[in-house]
């Protein structure tokens, strides 16, 4: 396994705080080590928030992993794990085998078709339910199609309607 970053230890900040990447990508590689699969980490920060992505090596192989619905509930599970050593919520985002890229893809779909429904006469189009991530990202696909767009219900419902600015 090659980390980008040393896993063994986490570093700690200056006041003594464990490093929340460095917790995540030791988590996510004992899990790559049980399932006997390669794969490189890389942590970044941006914005405040910690991203943790892995991507296969050479010949490796993370398709499964890299599943929406797998990506999502090791991204919770992770964030527990960081959480738990922290005792601070963590909003870690975690991208295996470009499962963002190819999410992000399928959101600007999403968006294009209730853009067209609205363009065609609907004064509203709802989404369905998402992540806050995700509907922070639809939020801006909207804004730079030139629509509005706000987040209603609650919970697992909660979700996205888009209409004309």
């Amino acid at each position: 396994m090659d980390a980008m970053s040393d896993t063994t230890a986490p570093e700690t900040a200056a006041d003594g705080a464990v490093d929340e990447g460095d917790l995540a990508a030791d988590y996510i590689e004992e899990l790559l080590d049980i399932a006997d699969l390669d794969g490189d980490l890389e942590i970044d920060v941006r914005n405040g928030r910690t991203y943790l992505t892995v991507t296969a090596g050479e010949g490796g192989n993370l398709g499964r992993l890299s599943q929406q619905d797998v990506v999502r509930s090791l991204q919770e599970l992770t964030r527990l794990a960081v959480q738990n050593q922290t005792g601070e919520f963590s909003r870690l985002i975690l991208d295996i085998g470009g499962s963002r890229d190819a999410r992000q893809q399928e959101l600007a779909a999403l968006v294009d078709s209730a853009v067209a429904r609205i363009e065609a006469g609907a004064a509203k189009a709802a989404l369905p339910p998402m992540s806050s991530y995700e509907r922070k990202l639809v939020h801006d696909l909207v804004a730079e199609r030139g629509f509005t767009s706000e987040s209603q219900g609650e919970g697992a419902e909660r979700h996205t309607v888009i209409s004309r600015a």
